[in-house]
């Protein structure tokens, strides 16, 4: 190839850069008595990249290209730009509605009309061996169940508009885990490891396949993180990148936007001092680079590519961040009026700008459905206030053509127990419970797999955690056998040595 970025041209450019670093070598030598085999080491390779990136960077569009067209990440490679999936997905995006606490499967989606034919009675075959705390006999639902949607599904009165999208749902009623407690579940379920640290699901998604939108992160987090902490969104080994950025509530209007996501623009320094700044903190960490390959260089990159989209973000981050130019219509579908749902309504309708604006992972998180007393009280508030939102949700997506190729998770660390727990509560149970999808290849208006007949265990067509991330990973075009990462001498995944894709729930 002729022109400036010839191979030959390149070439030249460096081993004149290694020729003008001797001869500054043996200067230095010559004044300081430091070792010129000691400088050449640990300076020509970074003067020689220097004039790579130099190369590079002139062949773009201008010393500070204009967001979104050519940077010097770009130009060189970030580890956010987006992949190519492993085969076609079926799915580009995930919003993924996280109720903290553990959701009652039989007071929500699980109908157990035997359980309400035996209130009261013992539960007539054994409990689990491990226990978080004891339950006494069964206790029926105080909800009642009625059927919807074309496909006749089951839902309680909890969640009388998300009955209305039934017809755009895959249940899973078969879910199952391996850890009674919040910290492990929540970790089993974010990250398939209740035992070691690893990496989160979104942090997996964004190292497979990157994000749509350079200017925005790949995987943001919306409310608290809960049990387990920062795991629940980090990396572990995989480059720090990948990590959630945290938005830790949801305001209104664009004079609140600096209190959802600090330090957000930069008051004191216009875009071209700022830019340089960037320049001279890249050129700085990479001289600290060492010179194997290890996992410390994905920390620095890390670094690197975090100081470029926060650049990048002051442009169109608060523009996505302001609900403010949304029309009343659309806040009031979501529930954004002042009431019980105004909170999760704002995640929701969030979400979906993110989402839409091409950020791959979003999760909108709330709490707290653990009723260990309390059930019939504590479960009606929460559903109060994430029903609308959720529905408002799922009919925007789909309005704006957006549902099919956006998947959309609702689910919790685990299910609860048909016993009762003191008069009015139920207990921690990851032998069942019930996550639904919607959009994104899923098949609508289906049901799959079935507990007992009273809710206590997954008995037919079980989905164990590492199932449902590698059917996810299956939609958004990855196979969950391949995407692995080598670190500590081995290849790690997601799914570690398990996972089948629950081919079933696929349109």
């Amino acid at each position: 190839m002729d022109g400036p970025l010839s191979g030959a041209f390149i070439v030249e450019r460096i081993r004149l850069s290694r020729l003008a670093a001797m001869a500054i070598s043996t200067h230095v030598y010559e004044k300081l008595m430091i070792p010129r085999r000691s400088l050449l080491r640990f300076c020509t390779a970074g003067i020689g990249q220097l004039a790579l990136a130099d190369l590079l960077l002139r062949s773009g569009r201008g010393e500070m290209p204009e967001l979104g067209e050519n940077s010097v990440s770009k130009s060189i490679g970030t580890p956010l730009q987006a992949k190519v999936p492993h085969f076609p997905a079926r799915a580009k995006r995930v919003i993924c509605l996280f109720m903290h606490g553990g959701p009652s499967q039989v007071d929500t989606f699980d109908y157990k009309p035997e359980l309400l034919a035996r209130d009261g009675e013992p539960l007539p075959f054994k409990k689990p061996r491990i226990q978080f705390s004891q339950t006494g006999n069964l206790l029926r639902s105080p909800w009642k169940f009625s059927q919807h949607g074309q496909c006749g599904a089951y839902v309680s009165e909890l969640f009388p508009q998300i009955a209305t999208c039934v017809d755009d749902i895959t249940f899973i009623k078969s879910m199952y885990g391996s850890n009674e407690a919040h910290g492990g579940a929540m970790l089993k379920m974010h990250t398939g490891s209740d035992t070691f640290v690893r990496p989160s699901l979104g942090a997996w998604i964004s190292y497979g396949l990157g994000t749509e939108n350079e200017n925005l992160p790949s995987f943001v987090s919306i409310g608290s993180t809960g049990h387990g902490g920062l795991q629940n969104f980090g990396t572990a080994f995989l480059p720090p990148i990948h990590q959630a950025t945290r938005i830790a509530h949801v305001v209104r209007n664009r004079q609140e936007i600096g209190t959802m996501m600090a330090n957000l623009t930069n008051q004191q320094l216009p875009r071209d001092a700022q830019w340089k700044q960037i320049e001279l903190l890249r050129d700085l960490d990479r001289l600290k680079r060492p010179q194997a390959v290890d996992h410390s260089n994905d920390v620095l990159d890390a670094r690197i590519a975090s100081f470029e989209i926060a650049f990048r973000m002051q442009t169109e981050a608060p523009e996505v961040l302001d609900l403010s130019k949304e029309t009343e219509a659309t806040l009031k579908a979501y529930g954004i009026d002042g009431g019980p749902t105004e909170n999760f309504g704002k995640q929701c309708l969030l979400a979906r700008r993110l989402s839409e604006s091409g950020v791959r992972f979003v999760q909108a998180t709330h709490s707290y459905w653990d009723q260990h007393s309390e059930l019939k009280e504590k479960h009606t508030e929460l559903a109060s206030q994430v029903d609308l939102p959720i529905a408002g949700l799922l009919r925007d997506l789909k309005s704006r053509g957006l549902l099919n190729e956006t998947l959309v998770i609702w689910g919790g660390e685990f299910g609860r127990t048909p016993t009762a727990q003191g008069k009015n509560g139920r207990d921690h149970n990851p032998h069942a419970f019930t996550y639904w999808l919607a959009g994104g290849g899923t098949k609508g208006g289906f049901s799959y797999g079935k507990t007992d007949d009273f809710g206590f265990y997954a008995v037919d067509d079980k989905v164990h955690v590492h199932d449902y991330h590698a059917t996810l990973l299956h939609l958004l075009g990855i196979d969950h056998e391949r995407l692995t990462y080598r670190f500590g001498g081995r290849d790690f995944r997601l799914t570690d040595v398990a996972g089948q894709v629950v081919h079933d729930i696929i349109a």
